[in-house]
């Protein structure tokens, strides 16, 4: 049986506006121009300069993205108007793609401010709206600014629902939910909607997207083809398509956890390292490949920074020897009784296994170690990752429970 696919659909809110109030903030300026009447346009002096981007307070006085601001000056006349700056949004996109890169590879980036990502296998255990709340979160705390997070099945139902009230919010948009959250809605709101085909839905009575879903499929088909066909699918939730991903080897691989509560003992911070590294390095095995340098991050209750990162002896992707180098790390840099609020374990340097000559360095202790740990993958990809654990951890996790690795 087909297993059933975990899509999230990461949207930033108000990506240009926010992004060119982040880089004024970090530049000095006193005033966040999301918090006035603002917007960012083209060159004023000319006729085709639009707004492409506006704040919550000239939203409310009628300005529209997409109009041009000689029409949103006569809405708002103490409007402030903001140049847009490309390289600076490329930057803030790739900031968020770093991040999102952390919970799976498999990535849309659908436009310069949203994604698909499909978590069908890179849940670790946890659950997709855990994982929603957590890329919330953290893109909030960690970039400065906020997103919206779809929780569904398909691609469609996630850009949907990541399309429900803002800002800063996860929404989700399960079959069951359709009649409810999305039926209710304009039909003019159906993703993949032409402005053009509106009036002829209109003139058939369809009002919302439940009129639509509604409707007899042939006819849709009979009066607007394969539109039709896609249309009366969209509006029933119906969508296979894939997330279209670039499958590509990565430079390095990591993640991060930011925890429930502050925790002070290193001890406790070994779970969570041990956590880290079993998600870290059964990635690196599903790619045949080997670090050769392991970072450990720390952040304290303070948003106070530390990493440490050492090149290990020869390369490995065993969990047990990154582990074990991750604890040293974490030894030297940790400062007894330090609150922390995150850690993040990261590997670098990757080589693919082919490029290695195992001969020169293995030894029976590492190889026995690999098979072991490839038993353990074997069991976690036909029973689930979180189908076996190790048994240093379960007594552990009683005490902290990590929902975000």
């Amino acid at each position: 049986m087909e297993k059933q696919r975990q899509i999230l659909h990461v949207d930033v809110n108000n990506a240009f506006l926010s992004w060119t109030a982040l880089d004024r903030l970090s530049q000095g300026e006193k005033v966040d121009i999301r918090e006035i009447e603002a917007v960012i346009g083209g060159d004023e002096t000319k006729r085709s300069g639009i707004v492409l981007a506006k704040s919550m307070k000239a939203k409310r006085k009628g300005v529209c993205t997409g109009e041009t601001l000689y029409q949103a000056r006569l809405k708002c006349p103490n409007l402030q108007v903001f140049k847009g700056d490309y390289k600076s949004y490329k930057k803030h996109s790739n900031d968020l793609y770093k991040i999102l890169l952390q919970y799976t590879e498999k990535i849309e980036r659908f436009s310069i401010d949203e994604c698909f990502l499909d978590m069908t296998d890179y849940l670790g255990g946890d659950t997709l709206i855990n994982k929603a709340y957590e890329i919330n979160r953290r893109v909030r705390e960690e970039l400065g600014f906020t997103v919206n997070v779809g929780v569904a099945h398909n691609k469609l139902l996630a850009k949907m629902a990541s399309d429900f009230t803002k800002p800063d919010k996860v929404h989700t948009l399960f079959e069951e939910e359709i009649p409810i959250k999305m039926w209710t809605l304009p039909v003019s709101e159906l993703f993949m909607l032409g402005k053009k085909t509106l009036p002829k839905l209109y003139n058939m009575k369809i009002r919302t997207i439940g009129d639509l879903a509604k409707q007899d499929k042939m006819l849709m088909i009979r009066k607007f083809g394969k539109h039709g066909l896609m249309m009366w699918e969209y509006s029933n939730g119906i969508d296979n398509s894939e997330v279209n991903y670039l499958e590509e080897k990565p430079k390095g691989i990591g993640n991060s956890v930011t925890l429930p509560q502050d925790i002070c003992s290193e001890e406790e911070i070994q779970i969570v390292l041990l956590t880290l590294a079993e998600q870290v390095t059964y990635r690196l095995r599903r790619y045949n490949m080997y670090a050769n340098v392991v970072n450990v991050q720390l952040r304290t209750k303070d948003f106070k920074d530390f990493s440490h990162q050492k090149k290990l002896m020869n390369p490995a992707s065993n969990t047990k020897e990154i582990y074990s180098l991750a604890k040293e790390l974490l030894h030297e840099m940790y400062k007894k009784g330090t609150f922390i609020r995150l850690v993040g374990l990261r590997v670098d340097n990757l080589v693919e296994k082919d490029e290695m000559q195992l001969s020169l360095f293995s030894n029976e202790e590492e190889e026995k170690q690999e098979k072991l740990d490839k038993v353990v993958d074997e069991l976690k990809n036909k029973y689930g990752y979180s189908s076996i654990t190790r048994a240093g951890k379960l007594n552990s996790e009683k005490n902290i429970r990590l929902k975000d690795v």
